[in-house]
């Protein structure tokens, strides 16, 4: 099958249910890429969110969501659901939130990753596959028709 791959950029998302598509998105490092897949409907969504919390910015979350993990992972999910996605079957997958530096902008990988975990607690959904932390730059590629992820990292050594 020849591919046609859509690319998501930084504080992007896009969600398909075409089996030709793959979702694409590139260095992630203290950004997460949220990736979500039900193997029944195939349909698969691909976010790459920038920051933990839309509090930091309210204008900015209202005009792009997708750029915080508080207001992108929930428009995810509603876009997969309104393709078909079911809640229960969503397969979640999770990369970067690297850690780049001493000072505190250095932390916002791990605050993307805390503030994730805890929404997806909230709302009862876990995470099946995570390669977050470290120091390295990730990237993902999902294929719409079988729900496989590619996870290209710089180097070894992500906390898994």
């Amino acid at each position: 099958m020849t591919y046609r791959e859509l690319v998501v950029a930084i504080a992007d998302l896009k969600v398909s249910s075409h089996p030709e598509e793959r979702l694409a998105t590139f260095a992630l490092g203290s950004c997460l890429g949220i990736s979500v897949y039900d193997p029944i409907a195939r349909v698969g969504g691909l976010l790459h969110a920038m920051l933990p919390d839309d509090r930091i910015n309210p204008e900015r979350a209202r005009s792009n969501p997708a750029a915080f993990v508080t207001t992108g992972v929930p428009l995810l999910f509603r876009e997969c659901y309104r393709l078909g996605a079911v809640k229960r079957r969503m397969v979640v997958r999770v990369a970067g939130g690297a850690t780049f530096g001493t000072h505190d902008s250095a932390a916002v990988g791990r605050r993307n990753v805390a503030v994730l975990r805890e929404l997806l607690r909230q709302n009862q959904v876990g995470i099946t596959e995570s390669n977050v932390g470290g120091s390295i730059s990730r990237s993902m590629v999902l294929s719409i028709d079988t729900g496989l992820l590619e996870l290209v990292t710089d180097r070894e050594g992500a906390d898994r």
